[in-house]
């Protein structure tokens, strides 16, 4: 199965088992396309099964088939829940999973090879991405057209234009 991470149960939610997620997408729309999420236990998945979907705020209110009422949400908190890459449909063009950016090697237009993306996050207005350098501190990326020219998710590279003031940091 080549699963990614879709999201956190933080917390039960009433007397029937419904429990509180916070999706780690950009689109939580995409738990209502989806029947099946799994969290990890131990070392291995364990399957649960989608049955109703609400929102609340900034997070869905997910009730799965598993779970019957609050005393067995509260084993759930804290859990990750994963989903097979198939089962999340084709991304828009330009977007990308996270978990395809880490471990791209970063490289300026020249071939010059800066580091290995580490991390994404987000800042509201755009992605950073941290980048580990040989024997120097991290360094952050904005994800911006002016900076950021080519992604290529086959071959784990991103080429990167650095503005005045980037190579410094």
């Amino acid at each position: 199965m080549d699963l990614l991470e879709v999201g956190k149960i933080v917390n039960t939610h009433g007397l029937r088992g419904d429990v509180k997620v916070v999706a780690w997408t950009d689109y939580p729309e995409v738990f209502e396309d989806i029947e099946t999420v799994y969290i990890k236990k131990k070392n291995e998945y364990e399957k649960l099964d989608i049955t109703n979907i609400k929102y609340q705020k900034n997070n869905l209110i997910v009730k799965f088939a598993q779970i019957k009422d609050i005393n067995e949400a509260e084993k759930y908190k804290n859990f990750v829940l994963y989903c097979e890459r198939a089962n999340l449909g084709e991304l828009p063009e330009g977007v990308y999973y996270i978990a395809d950016l880490i471990g791209s090697k970063i490289v300026t237009e020249d071939g010059e090879s800066i580091g290995t993306v580490i991390d994404v996050f987000n800042t509201g207005s755009n992605d950073i991405y941290e980048v580990k350098r040989e024997e120097k501190k991290n360094m952050l990326i904005p994800v911006i057209d002016d900076v950021v020219r080519k992604i290529d998710i086959e071959n784990k590279t991103i080429t990167v234009s650095l503005m005045d003031g980037l190579e410094d940091l």
